[in-house]
Formats: C-alpha cells, structure tokens, sequence
C-alpha cells in the first residue's frame, strides 16, 4: 500500500492549487455575490486541460487517472467551490457519460468540444417529482421516425444555463418503470429546448443552476446514448464516478474552512492569549484534522477503485457512497466549527467561512443525499 502521489500527480495538484490561489481565490467572494463564473476563467480550466482530465488524448483529452483528477477538483474547490462543482459535473456526469457508453460518432463530435472547453456539460434527471426517486420522472420521449419527440422538464441542473450540451433522462416506455429510461445528448440550441429560471441558491451561488423545459423538442435517434430502457443504468453508473467528484469537493471546502480556522486560532487573541491556547479550540482543530484526513483518504480510496474499474467493468458503488457519505457530512460539519471558532466574525461576509458554511452544505444533499448513501452502502454488505 503506497500512501506517495506519483510525479504526475503531485504535478497536476500543484498546478491545480497555482491556479486555485491565483486566478480563484482573490475573487470568490465576487463569484459567489454575484452569481456568475466568468467566462475567462472558465476558458483558463479549458486551456489548462481541467475540463478533459479523463477524456483520452485522441478525443482531444488528458486521460489522467482518477486520482490526478480528484486531486484537481479538491483543490479548485478549496478556492471556490462553485467552479469546483462546475469541473466535477462536467467531467464526471457528461465527458463520463459519453467515454463509457457513447457511439465513437458521439465522442468524436462532441468530447472535443467538452475537453477544451468549447462547450461545458450538464446531467439531467432530477425533476420537481423525480430526486432520489429516478423512476418517477415524466419527461417522455416518442420515437417518430429518426427522431425523439421529448416533452417534459428536469430541475436543479448544475450547468444549466451555460451548457452547450445535456446528458439527459427520458421514459421511452412508462410502463416498463425504470427499465423505460433512456439517455439521450441533446444539444441546447435545439428547437423545443428551454431553459428556465435560474434558481437562488445557499450555496454555491457562482454555478449556473436552471430548470429545462422540453416541449416537441426533436432529437436525432443518433444521439440516443447506447439502446432503449438502458437509461437508468447510465445514470447510475456515471453517478458513482459524480459522487467521487462531490466527495472530492466536500473535502476541499472542509480543507478550506479548516486552515482558515487554524490561521485565526493562531492570531486571534482573548483573556490575553491565542484562541489556540485554549483546549476547546485544540480539541475543535485536532477533531477537524482528523476528520478531513479520514475524508481525504475514503475519497482516493474510492478514485483508486473508479480507476481500476474503468479497466476491468467493476462497480465502485459502495466506495464512491462511503466517501461521498463520510465527506460531505464532514465538510458540513467542519465549516460550523470553522464558524465556532472565529466567533461573530465567521458570521460575517468578510470572512471566507462563512461561505464555506454555505457552500458546504449542498454536499450532503446532491447527487445522493446521504440518506441514499447509507441506503447504497447497506446494500452492498447486507448482499
């Protein structure tokens, strides 16, 4: 068991923490307030190679491993977790979803694309009645000819009002449940596609969050990703390798919040010494240190067993939701200790924690609340 990041990876983590201190940080906190991700940084994540880390070089991509990847997510998203957040759908749900089961004329159109950054990505299946729930979505989609006639909507979509292209989750067959869901790629420039209102968020306020709304929206039969009914298991697939991603950024907003913490504990001082002099303080940051490495070490876990999947079809469930479980849960509580610690001051604005707390939280809610995680992992062991 080796603990040591290769060359490589401690390569692709170091420019990911260069770019993550210069470009993201000084500017977060305008992200945040004004609800946007400026187009020049996320040019800079395509030029970088951060939008293709996992796409094959021939399709215009870097191919690294998992980990390399996670590595870059947890640091982007110790700066900023909104463009964190952006990186990981991107690259988990849509350039994922298209490597492991689209056409090779799918891949050669669109991974290019979405490796540079020319276009950026979005997953639908979630809908106003439809969350942990897939099977109860409505959006339908009608073969007719060599098209879908797809008429419904999907909600809370991370990337939506800036992608070019949608992984998305329709019933071709209602009666068949589940076993009636299909993938389809549609292109968001395409006749009958809407895109609604952005939603106002906690958190993670910079990502573009949209409601879709399809109405005699006709997608090509060629942009069907692999065969009728095979939808849902698409979907849960490319979730475990999204969950890897929310773990990954969950662990670096906790990171975040907690040296933010350590640095005040140091200078703050109260009855004549640090804050950190005080054992309520140590046992707080010694609880936070742990913790995050416990987190830290369940997400490479899971990259590891995603990577090795990759090459032998394997499925990393139980240890994309133990991670996604443990991390999540931890960033939420971390950044409220984070808080604790700095006093009224870490209620205020001024302070990064305070946005940390907000960003924090989502973690344990999208793409699997942890109550779906408990329900994965106690699947896998009670076999």
């Amino acid at each position: 068991m080796d603990f040591v990041l290769s060359e490589e990876q401690e390569m692709i983590r170091r420019m990911a923490s260069d770019f993550a201190t210069k470009e993201l940080a000084p500017i977060a906190a305008e992200m945040d307030e004004k609800e946007e991700i400026p187009g020049t940084i996320i040019r800079k994540l395509g030029e970088l190679g951060f939008l293709g880390l996992m796409v094959p070089e021939e399709y215009g991509g870097c191919r690294l491993d998992v980990v390399s990847y996670i590595l870059a997510v947890e640091e982007i998203s110790k700066a900023c977790a909104s463009t964190g957040i952006l990186m990981s759908v991107h690259n988990s749900l849509t350039c994922a979803a298209i490597e492991k089961y689209g056409s090779e004329e799918q891949k050669r159109k669109y991974l290019p694309q979405l490796a540079g950054g020319e276009i950026i990505g979005c997953f639908a299946l979630t809908e106003p009645g439809a969350g942990c729930d897939a099977a109860a979505q409505k959006t339908t989609a009608v073969l007719d000819g060599d098209d879908y006639i797809i008429n419904g909507s999907k909600h809370f979509i991370t990337n939506g009002g800036i992608a070019g292209l949608v992984v998305l989750f329709a019933m071709t067959d209602k009666a068949k449940g589940h076993r009636g869901i299909t993938a389809f790629l549609v292109e968001t420039g395409t006749p009958g596609f809407e895109v609604g209102k952005a939603e106002d968020k906690m958190g993670i306020r910079a990502t573009s969050t949209c409601e879709f709304f399809f109405r005699d929206c006709r997608v090509p039969v060629a942009n069907r990703l692999k065969s009728e009914g095979d939808g849902f298991r698409v979907a849960m697939s490319i979730l475990d390798g999204g969950r890897v991603g929310v773990a990954a950024q969950a662990v670096g907003i906790a990171t975040a919040a907690y040296e933010a913490a350590l640095e005040y504990a140091k200078v703050r001082e109260q009855f004549g010494k640090p804050l950190g002099r005080f054992q309520a303080i140590q046992w707080m940051l010694a609880d936070m240190a742990t913790r995050i490495d416990a987190a830290r070490l369940l997400t490479y876990r899971a990259a590891f067993a995603e990577e090795q999947a990759s090459n032998t079809g394997a499925r990393f469930s139980k240890e994309a939701a133990m991670a996604k479980l443990y991390a999540s849960e931890t960033a939420v509580w971390a950044t409220n200790k984070a808080i604790q610690i700095h006093g009224g001051y870490g209620y205020m604005k001024e302070y990064a924690v305070e946005r940390h707390y907000r960003d924090a939280k989502i973690t344990d809610i999208y793409e699997g609340t942890s109550e779906v995680q408990r329900m994965v992992i106690a699947g896998s062991i009670l076999r």
